[in-house]
């Protein structure tokens, strides 16, 4: 099976993942696209929580008893801005209105329904520079450990173009921790200019995965376990939105020891 999913170039749904189609536990993914005007409902499953994330645009969205108006106001993912999310738990219905044209992500993960809806709000995310040179990226935390949820982390990365992310490669597919723990991911790619595309590559230490794809704009990769980078190419930027979920809401992880020697350097 391959770990690239193709994202539909038109209508509603742009892509999609479910625990049943990746042949895993935790992670669930899709993103959505409205025009300006449209409605539409997403019900989570009675036994999973859910992190909506405004890509792009601005949507009115309700919640049950719980309303928001213009959440968003990103016009391109690649703004040096934070995003709008909102956190709900099982069973919860996302009713969603875009007020412009509007693309939306919605990860999912295994919860009991402990905690109650929440907003995200784009002042509350910690942002970041990570890595050095050619190796430097951008990261906004969205729902990090550090913030209230039963098994969902949500992180977003902008990659320069030329530059290395999600590297020197590392995975988090052992439960060892403090040292490793045990994460599914999923990577929702955006490009910029659009027509461009990212590298990357999913590899285990035995090999028993060794996937290299070119990734095109809205298509998602699935990391089931392995190590993940990802290399723009010259002249393009990359952005990516992470959605990770396992046993322990914990993220630590391993780097390629073929290749940690980077790190000192």
């Amino acid at each position: 099976m391959s770990l690239l999913v193709k994202a539909m170039p038109t209508g509603e749904a742009i892509v999609k993942v479910t625990p049943q189609t990746a042949h895993w536990k935790h992670v669930g993914f899709e993103a959505r696209r409205l025009a300006a005007g449209q409605r539409t409902e997403i019900t989570l499953p009675s036994d999973r929580e859910g992190c909506l994330v405004v890509l792009t645009g601005s949507v009115d969205v309700s919640v049950g008893e719980h309303a928001w108006e213009n959440l968003g106001g990103r016009m391109s993912v690649f703004e040096d801005r934070s995003p709008h999310a909102i956190y709900a738990p099982p069973s919860s219905v996302f009713k969603i209105l875009a007020t412009t044209d509007a693309e939306f992500a919605i990860a999912s993960a295994p919860a009991s329904g402990r905690l109650d809806v929440r907003l995200l709000a784009p002042e509350s995310m910690k942002r970041s520079v990570r890595g050095t040179g050619s190796n430097t990226r951008y990261v906004c935390d969205i729902l990090p450990e550090t913030e209230p949820a039963e098994s969902l982390l949500v992180v977003e990365v902008l990659t320069p173009a030329g530059h290395s992310s999600s590297y020197p490669p590392h995975k988090h597919d052992t439960d060892a921790l403090p040292e490793e723990s045990v994460l599914e991911e999923t990577y929702y790619h955006r490009i910029d200019p659009p027509q461009g595309f990212a590298f990357q590559r999913v590899y285990t230490d035995t090999r028993d995965i060794d996937e290299s794809m070119a990734v095109g704009n809205h298509d998602v990769v699935m990391v089931p376990r392995g190590y993940h980078p990802v290399v723009m190419p010259h002249g393009y930027r990359g952005y990516y939105l992470n959605v990770m979920a396992g046993p322990r809401r914990e993220w630590h992880f391993r780097n390629d020891p073929a290749h940690e020697w980077m790190i000192a350097r």
